[in-house]
C-alpha cells in the first residue's frame, strides 16, 4: 500500500483546489471535512503527510495532529491557520510535532514544496527504519546528489572511520553501527535548500545557521527511524569539537561521543581532500598537516594519532573489506596491504 497525502479542511472549496492543484503534479490527495473524518481515514490507509487547517468544528486541527501523535507518529504533520499566532505555533511544535506551519492564504509552489519535503521525509525515515545496507548507502548517495560536490563522500567517510575503530579494537556491531552512521551522518541536509549547499563562497551569518540545522533534522530523522544510539549520535555530533566550539551542542571532550569524535576526523579529512564548490582539493600530505594542527582543537588528540597511522596511501579499501565481509580484491596488484595499528592503551 503506497503511502497518501491527506488534506483536512472544512472548506469545501479549499479541498478541491487542493485537489486539482496536486492532481496536476500528479499526486492524488484523500480529504476530510474534519478531524472525526480524518481519523477515520487513518484506519484505512499509510498516510505519509496530513495537512490540517486549524480552526474547524469539533476538534481543532492542533488537537487532532497532536491525537496523531500517538496514532501516527511517523506521518509528517502540517499545520495550516489563518491567523499568525505564537501560542499555536509553540503548541503546534512542542506537543504535536509539527513539520511546518504555514499561513493562509498559502501560495501554490509553497504547498507543494512543504508537501514533496514531507513525503521524502517520510520515504527517507520508512528506509532507514529498514536498517537495509543496500537501500541506507543508496540513500546516502540520494542526498548527496543535492550537492555534487560530495559525491562519495558518505562511503569514504565510513571507510576512513572504520579503519580508525577497527584499529581501535571496537567491537564489531559497533563498527557495523558507525558505518551506517557514517553514510547518513549528512542526511539531515534533505532539508537544506541546494542554493545554500552548492553556493559558490563563503556561507553568510543566516546561511551557516540554517546548515546547523541540519545536525538535529538528522538526528530526529534518525530517532523516528530508530536507529541505533551509535548512528543517531554520530548524525547528531559529527560537528562537535574537541575544544567545546562545536555545535549542536557545544559539548567538549570526552562528553562527545566516541563514535562522533572518530568520524569528525574521517569527515574533515575527506573534506579537505576533495573539491568543494568554494575550493579545490588539498593534497593528501597538506590535509594530513591541516588535520594534525586541529588536534585538541576540532579533533580529538588519539584518535587523530590513530588516524594518521592507519590512513593509506592511494585508492582506498571498501567498508565490506575493513570490516572483513568480503575477500580483498588486489586491483591488479596496485591496491596497498593495509596493517591496521592498534590504538595504544
Amino acid at each position: 500500500m503506497a503511502a497518501e497525502v491527506l488534506f483536512v479542511d472544512d472548506n469545501k472549496l479549499i479541498l478541491q483546489a487542493s485537489l486539482d492543484l496536486f492532481r496536476s503534479q500528479g499526486i492524488d490527495l484523500l480529504t476530510a471535512t474534519n478531524a472525526a473524518e480524518a481519523l477515520e481515514l487513518f484506519r484505512h490507509h499509510e498516510i505519509a503527510v496530513v495537512v490540517s487547517d486549524n480552526r474547524m468544528p469539533g476538534m481543532s486541527g492542533l488537537d487532532f495532529l497532536s491525537e496523531l501523535r500517538r496514532l501516527s507518529p511517523d506521518t509528517v504533520k502540517v499545520l495550516i491557520s489563518a491567523y499568525v499566532d505564537l501560542a499555536t505555533a509553540l503548541a503546534a511544535i512542542n506537543n504535536s510535532e509539527v513539520f511546518r506551519y504555514l499561513l493562509k492564504p498559502w501560495k501554490q509552489q509553497e504547498i507543494l514544496d512543504v508537501v514533496q519535503e514531507g513525503l521524502r521525509r517520510y520515504q527517507t525515515v520508512q528506509a532507514m527504519r529498514r536498517e537495509d545496507e543496500a537501500v541506507l548507502r543508496s540513500l546516502a548517495q540520494t542526498i548527496e546528489l543535492k550537492d555534487p560536490n560530495t559525491k562519495g563522500h558518505c562511503d569514504r567517510v565510513a571507510v576512513y572511520a572504520l579503519l580508525i575503530a577497527e584499529a581501535m579494537g571496537l567491537p564489531k556491531e559497533t563498527l557495523r553501527q558507525i558505518k551506517y552512521g557514517s553514510w547518513l551522518h549528512d542526511c539531515g541536509k534533505i532539508g537544506i535548500s541546494e542554493v545554500i549547499l552548492n553556493g559558490s563562497g563563503r556561507l553568510n551569518e543566516d546561511e551557516f545557521k540554517t546548515m546547523k540545522l541540519h545536525t538535529d533534522w538528522g538526528a530526529d530523522l534518525a530517532e523516528k527511524a530508530r536507529l541505533s544510539e551509535v548512528a543517531k549520535n554520530i548524525i547528531r555530533h559529527h560537528h562537535e569539537k574537541f575544544d567545546g566550539t562545536g555545535y549542536p551542542l557545544g559539548l567538549k571532550g570526552e562528553a562527545i561521543p566516541l563514535e562522533a569524535r572518530i568520524v569528525a576526523v574521517a569527515d574533515i579529512y575527506d573534506a579537505l581532500t576533495t573539491d568543494r564548490s568554494y575550493r579545490g582539493r588539498f593534497l593528501e600530505s597538506e590535509a594530513r598537516e591541516m588535520v594534525r594542527s586541529m588536534s585538541g582543537a576540532a579533533l580529538d588528540p588519539s584518535i587523530l594519532e590513530v588516524f594518521l597511522q592507519v590512513v593509506p596511501a592511494g585508492p582506498l579499501p571498501s567498508s565490506e573489506e575493513v570490516l572483513g565481509e568480503v575477500t580483498p580484491r588486489e586491483a591488479d596488484g596496485k591496491r596497498p596491504n593495509l596493517t591496521l595499528v592498534r590504538a595504544q592503551a
